[in-house]
């Protein structure tokens, strides 16, 4: 009875220890939170053309025959034109339908089908751009989708855009702090947002355009391919010693 007496108020004293209530709390320390941004401009050294061929028939079979033709033509072409260097990959493939659509409705007539082929090709001699389009026109594209520019290294732009954010973010973090009357005492979080790559737009639809014999070369600005950073940053202060 005794060990029992014993234990009982030991869990009884337990028991009120934990239901006690908390002392006091430290006070939250002041904090600032600041956003630094950069932007790394370079000029790309890199470029990624796609080039098209879309050939009609009556039968998906005569449609894709004919399209591969010319895409060989315009394969062998821009490998010339481009050199070993290039790399040629294909990016779009598809044979669909096409349908005539009366004007009082009813079902749709199939009347042929239409075959595209893409492939992207990829320079890093960017002086080749114009050499490589006119002589894809000459051989048998007929449709240039897309003209993208890169940065061959682009881990270089964007460790250069994150270091310039985030001390662009440490001076405004300082400068709040000093209007304040304020220090910063220390860092306490740091966010970042991917670094985003824009490149200068080229093309954003597709062009089409005839087959010549001969025209003037095509005339490609490259512009600057532009890596940005943010950088958010929370920093704790307190007040200037006097």
């Amino acid at each position: 009875m005794r060990a029992l007496l014993v234990l009982t108020l030991a869990a009884a004293s337990a028991t009120a220890i934990a239901q006690a209530p908390p002392g006091p709390r430290p006070p939250r320390p002041a904090t600032i939170q600041v956003t630094g941004q950069a932007q790394v401009s370079e000029s790309p050294d890199r470029v990624y053309i796609d080039i098209g061929v879309t050939t009609q028939a009556q039968k998906s079979e005569a449609a894709a025959s004919q399209n591969a033709a010319r895409l060989s033509a315009v394969i062998a072409t821009v490998k010339r034109a481009a050199g070993p260097a290039a790399q040629l990959t294909t990016a779009q493939y598809s044979i669909s339908p096409n349908y005539s659509y009366s004007h009082d409705g009813g079902t749709p007539t199939l009347t042929g089908y239409t075959a595209t082929n893409v492939i992207r090709v990829r320079l890093d001699d960017l002086h080749l751009i114009g050499k490589v389009i006119d002589g894809s026109a000459q051989a048998g594209s007929n449709n240039v989708q897309d003209i993208r520019f890169a940065l061959r290294d682009e881990q270089a732009p964007r460790r250069e855009a994150l270091r310039e954010a985030a001390l662009n973010a440490r001076q405004e973090a300082d400068a709040l702090a000093g209007a304040l009357g304020l220090r910063v005492v220390r860092v306490r979080s740091v966010e970042e947002q991917s670094p985003a790559v824009v490149r200068p737009p080229i093309y954003p639809e597709v062009r089409q355009f005839a087959r010549v014999e001969a025209a003037p070369s095509t005339p490609v600005e490259a512009g600057t391919v532009d890596v940005s950073a943010t950088i958010t940053l929370t920093v704790e202060v307190a007040p200037t010693a006097r």
